[in-house]
């Protein structure tokens, strides 16, 4: 049983002490633990996964149609002054371009960290207010914008070696299909392979029989291959709506279109042209083929655990020939929206491809996942988050060799409190959980057990001279080193706060260390 203790006069009585007080004489303590932790835990759950911060640079492409002009025309018509204009808006930091025959190309660059939406809608308005020195003989404009979301998190190559290019983009344009209706899918695109086509080969010798011109045919089909309203009208209490035209849904239709007269005569486009449905002309070409890392697939996540597939297991067995010739491929890239966890649409991607693998996918044809930014983005966070315990571990060790175990313990309940607090608020300020956040974490370990070191050792040094514990004793022994332990930590926050001052790419990049840190 302790007996009152003598230094309670001691003790001061000012806001903080009294602060302190409450938490010594209740369960707040305990309360403010669990709380952190859980709250901890499920900041670390819920918070997007990547390898690197989200760095915002608002960028957009205006692709501007000049037909009928080289590239040195291009450029002194539409490329610079185009440039000139583009530089007077607010915000802009660089402006390229590019001119070749028939188009020109002008990126423009934003300063880091300008609103994406707002700089958006600059860009659009001062092409609008300068629609009225457009040169004569530019057909129009298109403008897309860049982001940094457009890259690919997970790109599916189909490979066959029996399989040519064309029929393999076929089932690529079916693959895309399905991957967009996955959640939080921005954009699937397929790379490579010839896309169908049906083309109209003219035959001049027939043309000049029926006394035919090109522009003619030309003519005919544009003109056919639509349909309009044309009214409706009421009979027997029903409303009947009337349409002109065919639009063409068949390749076969095509031979059956009218598209002149000859000696009173209707000429069909099957008369003059051969009409073929197949692919297009080549203009590029994806081969895939095996490298020296094609055994590596046991880990988690890779496609033989996620996507669950014998061939899968058996065409990536490291005991394989990897010299085997490269076969004609496809790629399916498939892109995130913004803020979306890349870990958990990669993952959803690679269940949805699985599905189609095994439903319509041919036997013939493989299914290779050659970029998955999920499993990678989550290896490095999964990385990063064990050097964090193991730092924790090392922290305890030390501190159990030179103050005790129990004084160890006491200062290590320091670091998940904090650390799960600061997840949460990362998580409310939009940040991602990335490797500068964890590495902010990691920084911030030796900085964060400084304070209760000294709490704690100067609490065992009043109990060990007055050879009783109490809690007036640890109340005035962390009043006696207040003063300069908060003058450490203001001093420390202080040092990292500049970081949000930071301009240009390093800003953003950095921005996490200058929240997290403090």
């Amino acid at each position: 049983m302790n007996t009152p203790d003598s230094t309670a006069d001691h003790v001061p009585n000012d806001p903080l002490t009294r602060l302190v007080r409450i938490f010594l004489d209740s369960n707040l303590s305990i309360i403010l633990i669990v709380f952190s932790l859980i709250l901890g835990a499920a900041a670390l759950l819920i918070t997007p996964r990547e390898e690197d911060p989200q760095i915002v640079v608002p960028m957009a492409d205006i692709h501007v149609q000049f037909p009928g002009h080289s590239a040195a025309e291009v450029e002194q018509l539409v490329s610079t002054p185009l440039e000139r204009l583009l530089y007077q808006i607010d915000g802009v930091e660089y402006v390229y371009s590019m001119s070749r025959e028939n188009q020109s190309i002008i990126t423009v660059r934003f300063f880091v960290g300008q609103d994406r939406e707002r700089s958006l809608v600059k860009l659009f308005k001062k092409l609008d207010e300068n629609v009225d020195i457009v040169p004569p003989g530019v057909n129009g404009w298109v403008v897309k914008p860049v982001e940094i979301d457009d890259v690919p998190v997970v790109t599916l190559a189909l490979a066959g070696k029996d399989q040519d290019s064309h029929t393999l983009r076929r089932i690529g344009e079916e693959l895309v299909e399905r991957l967009s209706s996955v959640s939080q899918v921005s954009r699937a695109a397929v790379i490579g392979g010839e896309p169908r086509q049906v083309r109209v080969t003219l035959d001049t010798d027939r043309l000049r029989a029926h006394n035919m011109s090109v522009l003619a045919v030309q003519r005919s089909l544009q003109g056919a291959n639509v349909t309009l309203p044309a009214g409706d009208f009421t009979r027997a209490d029903r409303v009947v709506h009337v349409e002109s035209g065919l639009a063409l849904n068949r390749p076969e239709q095509l031979g059956d279109l009218v598209v002149g007269v000859a000696r009173d005569q209707p000429v069909f486009l099957k008369d003059v042209a051969q009409i073929s449905d197949g692919a297009a002309e080549v203009t590029g070409y994806v081969r895939h083929g095996w490298g020296p890392a094609r055994g590596f697939t046991e880990h988690e996540g890779s496609p033989a655990t996620l996507l669950g597939d014998d061939r899968h297991q058996a065409a990536n067995k490291p005991e394989l020939s990897v010299t085997e010739p490269s076969t004609p491929a496809v790629t399916i890239a498939i892109s995130k929206q913004k803020g979306a966890n890349a870990v958990h649409v990669a993952n959803q991607i690679l269940r949805a491809a699985e599905q189609f693998e095994r439903e319509v996918l041919p036997d013939d044809v493989q299914m290779i996942v050659t970029r998955n930014y999920g499993l990678t983005a989550n290896e490095k966070v999964n990385e990063l988050v064990e050097g964090l315990a193991v730092a924790i571990i090392i922290v305890i060790v030390l501190l159990t060799l030179s103050m005790g175990w129990r004084e160890a313990l006491i200062v290590s309940v320091a670091v998940p409190v904090v650390f799960g607090l600061t997840l949460a608020v990362n998580l409310l300020f939009g940040y991602t959980i990335n490797r500068v956040t964890l590495f902010a974490l990691i920084l911030a370990i030796g900085l964060l057990v400084d304070d209760p070191i000294v709490d704690v050792e100067n609490i065992a040094r009043h109990f060990e001279d007055k050879k009783r514990a109490t809690r007036e004793i640890v109340l005035q022994a962390v009043a006696e080193i207040r003063p300069p332990l908060i003058s450490a930590t203001l001093a420390v926050i202080v040092s990292f706060l500049p970081m949000f001052f930071i301009t240009g790419m390093m800003g953003p990049y950095m921005s996490p260390m200058a929240l997290n840190v403090p």
